[in-house]
């Protein structure tokens, strides 16, 4: 199998996608935070009304064989949705949208890999020795339901669900035809960084590029310092790297990923030659923030979607109450830095003002855009909206091909916005149909926002740019 993505935007060919599980419907209230959840979901409706919207979206795109013609055979109930059970006799087995519980049940067949990823699974999860030995005795499929939702068909719950696995950009990304594997700064994600090494590097899909994998080092003497001592430790997770063109990655240095980190991505890239451009965002380490995703994507070549406070304009008023900061002793909550960096002269970085400097010099430079770029703001950049909506994923979009889009049908504003900006706005329950019967065509799709379903996807703090992780995009 072929990996390869050069840029945000180029038609999308192959992803890692996990569908909601069991262990979502699990999290309970009191450890919704320690997971990393903002909130509760109701299991059926993430599935049934959203995200089996998202599998139909990608399939008709990626893999439309597995899918046209048989679209009312999938949604009959009768047939208990197995169409989208990773694990059933009915399930798609796409080789383009590529189910992560599936592959790790196929490395799980194999006796060696499966013993030592038990024992590491139990060492992290401290099982006692009688559940390390009955955990050898699963059948693949159930061992990897196991190891994601923490439970079985017939067991107890034998340790916490990691309910963040369908965001799977976070668990690594492709920079060209390399991996970079994430190294989370939450225990909660642990079991999911694990899970996926194994998977990328004992997996046949993967056998072609185990020398491209890239592996982060905790600094020197880590286990010395203090557990404070954020500045030192090396955490990164995939939703502050964008891949904007060939020769430039975008870090961010957010709540989830560090300083350390990014300066070690960036040495490595620029060692390997793989890039000969990085830069640096380094955002405020808030919640609502999380990862540079969150604040922005990338549309088109000319066009983005972003969170307005990070926009020239709030520069402009931050500089007016520079001395009202001054006295209060504090930064501004949307300040930003970006510094880049370039191979052939990286002692002298060039500084950007404004993360909307930075958008516009990508699609100048990098790709080459003549004409004016645009940006588009979160919650048509009215307060509250805008950042009620940025809390709900309005800048966490997934492009699948260059101007086609797909987001939460609730953020109002920022559809307003892009209607104004000349997209067509268009439901997915609209859309299905279209697709199924040919009306619509997904590669002659042009300047569209594809609308799904998120009174319970939201919930969960991602948007569909985190619920990807291309493998493989057509070279603009």
């Amino acid at each position: 199998m072929q990996i390869n993505v050069t840029s945000e935007i180029g038609l999308l060919k192959k992803l890692l996608v996990h569908s909601p599980d069991s262990g979502i419907g699990k999290v309970i209230p009191s450890k919704a935070q320690d997971w990393l959840f903002e909130d509760i979901v109701h299991l059926n409706t993430i599935r049934r009304k959203e995200y089996d919207y998202y599998t139909k979206l990608l399939l008709y795109f990626l893999d439309p064989a597995l899918i046209k013609g048989r679209l009312k055979a999938i949604d009959d109930p009768k047939n208990d949705y197995r169409f989208f059970k990773p694990g059933s006799a009915g399930f798609h087995h796409s080789k383009n949208v590529i189910e992560i519980e599936v592959l790790l049940a196929e490395i799980l067949r194999n006796a060696a890999i499966r013993q030592k990823l038990v024992a590491s699974v139990c060492a992290i999860e401290n099982c006692s020795y009688n559940t390390q030995e009955m955990l050898l005795t699963q059948k693949p499929e159930e061992l990897a339901r196991i190891f994601i939702s923490g439970t079985g068909t017939n067991l107890e719950m034998l340790f916490p669900p990691v309910p963040n696995f369908i965001f799977t950009r976070d668990i690594g990304i492709v920079i060209k035809d390399h991996i970079l594997l994430n190294k989370p700064a939450k225990k909660a994600r642990l079991r999911e960084a694990l899970l996926m090494k194994y998977i990328f590097f004992n997996h046949p899909l993967f056998k072609d590029y185990r020398n491209n994998i890239i592996e982060l080092s905790d600094s020197p003497y880590h286990f010395l310092l203090p557990v404070d001592a954020d500045q030192y430790n090396v955490t990164l997770e995939g939703g502050d790297v964008m891949v904007v063109s060939s020769q430039h990655v975008v870090i961010g240095i957010s709540e989830r990923t560090s300083m350390a980190a990014a300066h070690q991505v960036a040495t490595t890239l620029f060692k390997k030659n793989i890039v000969s451009k990085v830069t640096l965002v380094q955002i405020p380490q808030k919640r609502e923030y999380m990862h540079i995703d969150t604040i922005f994507t990338q549309v088109k070549k000319d066009t983005w979607v972003m969170l307005g406070a990070f926009s020239k304009k709030q520069a402009k008023k931050e500089m007016s109450d520079l001395i009202l900061r001054a006295i209060e002793d504090q930064k501004p909550e949307t300040a930003v830095s970006i510094t880049q960096f370039r191979k052939d002269n990286i002692s002298k970085p060039v500084r950007f003002a404004s993360l909307e400097d930075l958008l516009v010099d990508i699609s100048k430079k990098d790709l080459k855009v003549k004409g004016p770029v645009r940006i588009i703001h979160s919650g048509n950049d009215e307060f509250p909206f805008d950042l009620r909506e940025q809390w709900t994923d309005s800048c966490n979009l997934l492009a699948l091909k260059d101007g086609v889009v797909v987001g939460y049908d609730r953020n109002d504003k920022t559809l307003e916005a892009f209607r104004k900006a000349g997209f067509a706005i268009i439901d997915i329950k609209t859309l299905l149909p279209q697709l199924e019967s040919g009306a619509v065509h997904p590669q002659k799709l042009k300047d569209t926002f594809i609308t799904i379903p998120s009174a319970e996807l939201s919930r969960a703090r991602g948007g569909f740019h985190c619920m990807s992780m291309p493998l493989l995009r057509e070279t603009l």
